[in-house]
């Protein structure tokens, strides 16, 4: 049962009456049902539109996106499509090959122990379908990953995959943290070395580069953590809840991360001997990695950095660097971890992030043997937000290359937009009838590059009038000059 893809209908509708029935766990918040209600609300606009009213009669409720998810303008969303089309070039580059898994999983699956951990499941979307099985919407692609290697025994390995799809986390809203969000995966299944999560950085570097944004990756082990806090005589019950607020030491800084071990009951002494291990302040990673060598019995940890290190060096990955303090929260984690930041600080929010999780799959299976695997994941929104604040993309209103404006010639210029597309140049034409100065405010408006004029005088002529929209230069030229020009 909790390897199985989620069994619920297709149908729109009944998703719909899910929701609208208010067939959802107990313990669901309150945020997550206000989303439902408002997800639910199409029948009340469907209604309003039904009975001849105005938009404005809805009401503000029915129109709303629901908290921490946005709608997408052509100009945002060019920029979007744009990103996901160079990751796919670099993923297939780096050997990667596409799959896809469904937005919703059984429970059990995203509840495994084996899965994210406790404090993931707080921010899980769940529903009940019709048939009584409770669901919940994926909040990574890494646990439906490793659902599917578990279930298809057939899958040769080393296999490497990636993944561009929406997931859903109920967390809390800031710049670069959404509710719905989109991930961009590559994962690795079948390689234990090292030089797997060495090559996921060298991807991760060649893809940064490509965009032009300025960018650390911070790397360090869970192994290496594990052993530093036995080092440091923490209960091994206590140890996941202390990873995690040690993770956000460069976040809220040693005074919030005593603040906070102090509410999980951590003595005073303890505190400090953790605070001191893992404050790395200006030492360089060799100075750091000779310390924990001094102070630990178990190296496994340790060796395995220093040997991600040394084969970031080959593959020429030069902005890693060693973080002792970073965990990444999800308990699936059991060895390398890795995140990427704006070099300058300016977003809070990684960029991308990932790392090694060898156990998650053969315990999916309940097997003894480890699967091991290695991933990372690109935060398609937060992407955005970076190129955006960093205004390293110019915003475009259309894809549109070049636009056509007949003067009462439209049935002569259909054959003529053809040919401009079969020319793989993306054109649109005026099916109104407005005239060319409303036909060249519109292209105007969407910065559209080039407008053809096309009336009784050019089509004598065998000719189209080019206009080139920045200049303002108009010229008249056989069509096939005109498509070697928008060209150029």
């Amino acid at each position: 049962m909790v390897l199985e893809t989620s069994r619920i209908s297709s149908s729109g509708s009944e998703f719909s009456s899910v929701l609208k029935n208010g067939k959802s766990v107990s313990d669901v918040s309150p945020r997550v049902l206000e989303t439902s209600r408002i997800s639910s609300s199409g029948s009340e606009f469907s209604s309003v539109l039904k009975n001849g009213k105005s938009v404005s009669d809805v009401s503000p409720r029915v129109l709303e996106t629901p908290k921490g998810t946005r709608d997408f303008l052509p100009e945002d969303k060019i920029i979007r499509d744009n990103l996901v089309k160079t990751l796919k070039e670099i993923f297939e580059l780096y050997g990667y090959n596409p799959l896809e898994t469904p937005a919703l999983e059984n429970y059990e699956t995203l509840s495994s122990k084996y899965a994210g951990g406790s404090e993931i499941m707080k921010e899980v979307y769940q529903i009940t379908d019709n048939g009584g099985r409770k669901l919940g919407l994926r909040y990574d692609l890494t646990v439906p990953f490793a659902r599917v290697i578990a279930t298809n025994s057939n899958i040769k390995k080393p296999f490497k995959r990636y993944q561009i799809d929406r997931v859903w986390r109920d967390g809390p809203i800031k710049l670069g943290r959404y509710r719905e969000f989109w991930q961009c995966d590559v994962d690795v299944v079948g390689i234990s070395s090292v030089l797997a999560d060495a090559e996921i950085l060298s991807l991760a570097s060649t893809f940064f580069k490509r965009i032009e944004l300025d960018v650390i990756i911070k790397v360090n082990n869970r192994k290496l953590m594990n052993s530093l806090l036995d080092f440091t005589g923490i209960k091994n019950e206590l140890q996941e809840q202390t990873i995690l607020a040690i993770d956000k030491l460069y976040k809220i800084g040693p005074d919030g991360v005593r603040k906070e071990l102090e509410e999980k009951g951590l003595a005073d002494d303890s505190i400090a001997k953790v605070l001191s291990v893992f404050s790395s302040g200006d030492e360089s990673a060799e100075e750091i990695l000779k310390k924990f060598s001094d102070i630990l019995n178990n190296k496994e940890g340790l060796e395995e950095i220093r040997s991600l290190l040394d084969a970031c060096k080959s593959f020429g990955v030069d902005n890693v660097r060693f973080d002792p303090s970073l965990a990444r929260g999800l308990a699936y984690y059991t060895g390398t971890v890795l995140e990427v930041y704006l070099n300058d600080g300016s977003l809070s929010s990684s960029l991308a992030a990932g790392g090694r999780y060898d156990k998650m799959i053969g315990n999916l299976i309940e097997s003894k043997e480890e699967v091991p695997a290695v991933g990372m994941s690109f935060g398609l929104d937060v992407l955005a937000d970076a190129l955006a604040l960093t205004k390293k993309i110019p915003k475009k209103k259309s894809v549109v290359e070049v636009f056509l404006a007949p003067i009462k010639t439209i049935n002569a210029c259909i054959p003529i937009l053809k040919k401009i597309r079969d020319a793989e140049i993306k054109a649109d034409i005026d099916f109104s009838g407005k005239g060319i100065t409303k036909n060249l405010e519109y292209a105007s408006k969407l910065e559209i590059p080039y407008v053809i004029i096309i009336g009784d005088s050019e089509l004598k002529a065998k000719k189209v009038k080019l206009r080139n929209m920045k200049s303002g230069e108009e010229k008249m030229l056989t069509l096939e000059q005109a498509i070697a020009e928008v060209r150029k």
